[in-house]
């Protein structure tokens, strides 16, 4: 069945209204506000770092956020940024908003998580208000004339319970990955730079490292990796066969179907973001995404691929900023331990780190089976 459809702003508890511009001079204490980089990393915001702010009176009772708030992009460098919708799962007593993002507070009679998946689907009328000039961009006063689907009450709170249950799978999956990347980088810091490793109180250290350990350029170790087709952004596609991975910060940045792209060593490669200095552990073939994508295997047989990514995870690269970042990496320089001791390490931490890929599989699964399912309830084609 097909839903009626509603003015969008007369679903609104309050006008909407944009956030605080606050600027950098003083930002460092105050009270938690969410900005662009909250937005776009997280779909549901939860009570999570953030920069402080310091608040007038004024300031705490207008641009202040409540759980269920929807809070939309007013720019974007992109267009399909532009009007992207989170929303505000957790907060903390006093948190506000920053002046480039939209909040949306709906009437209590109107399930706000429906609209969410509502603006995440490609029902989602947005693009009909987005203006392209030198950034991708909407207006407070065109989201609220957008006309919006308006199914009954019950049917908001069935299609959002459905929805939800495949995010809390996703967000549980996410917990344990961040924990298993913790321990492992736990116990290299342990092995590595506290040098308490197997067998320590009767190694010798001679300057500094132990008996024969090595300090090598980050650039002296990396092997040769035979060049394939690199996949264009515009030419990324939303399902295919073969995953495309790049410097983004998505995991998986799209899909490609051309094999001539395929990078397939046998071994996880590990694959650095030049301008971003993102990092990423793949065990499965997959294509190489845009320019700035740097893919890396370690030549020694004493640094196996999980030593070696957490050795450059440990690398500090902040201070160069924007920079090709590249060749300050192969300037940087790790320890090398002897064989024993990196297959050692190699044997504990592989498993941790394939089971942080088959977390993401079905992270990634269930995402894809929800956004399968986003148009068809809400499009009435399943009945709820």
């Amino acid at each position: 069945m097909m839903y009626s459809t509603i003015r969008f702003g007369d679903l609104y508890a309050v006008d909407s209204r944009n956030g605080l511009s606050k600027p950098i001079k003083i930002r460092g204490s105050g009270y938690k506000m969410i900005n662009m980089g909250e937005l776009f990393a997280n779909d549901r915001i939860y009570d999570i770092p953030m920069e402080l702010v310091p608040l007038k009176d004024s300031e705490k009772n207008n641009a202040k956020v409540e759980v269920g708030d929807l809070l939309f992009a007013r720019q974007s460098l992109v267009f399909e940024g532009a009007g992207k919708c989170s929303i505000v799962m957790e907060v903390s007593p006093l948190t506000v908003f920053e002046s480039h993002l939209i909040r949306v507070r709906l009437k209590d009679n109107v399930n706000p998580v429906f609209y969410y998946y509502y603006f995440r689907s490609t029902l989602s009328p947005m693009k009909s208000i987005v203006s392209q000039c030198a950034q991708a961009g909407i207006r407070g006063r065109d989201l609220q004339e957008l006309n919006v689907l308006f199914p009954p009450k019950n049917v908001q709170d069935k299609i959002a319970n459905i929805l939800k249950k495949y995010d809390e799978l996703i967000e549980n999956n996410n917990k344990q990955i961040k924990l298993l990347e913790e321990a492992a980088q736990r116990l290299y810091k342990e092995w590595f730079v506290d040098l308490r490793f197997p067998g320590y109180e009767q190694t010798e250290i001679i300057d500094g490292i132990p008996k024969d350990w090595e300090k090598k350029l980050i650039g002296d170790i990396i092997g040769k990796i035979s060049r394939t087709k690199q996949i264009k952004t515009s030419d990324y596609l939303a399902e295919g066969a073969i995953p495309v991975v790049d410097q983004s910060r998505d995991f998986i940045a799209g899909y490609t179907n051309d094999e001539d792209s395929v990078v397939n060593l046998g071994i996880p490669i590990i694959v650095f973001g030049d301008h971003t200095r993102i990092l990423k552990y793949i065990q499965f073939p997959f294509a190489k995404g845009a320019d700035g994508t740097q893919l890396i295997i370690s030549d020694k047989d004493n640094m196996p691929q999980s030593l070696l990514y957490l050795s450059l995870k440990a690398v500090d690269l902040s201070n160069y900023h924007y920079a090709r970042h590249f060749k300050y990496l192969k300037a940087e320089i790790i320890l090398i331990p002897t064989k024993e001791i990196g297959d050692k390490f190699d044997r504990i931490v592989s498993p941790m780190l394939s089971r942080i890929q088959k977390l993401r599989d079905i992270c990634n699964k269930s995402s894809q089976a929800r956004d399968g399912l986003l148009p068809k309830l809400l499009g009435g084609e399943i009945e709820v």
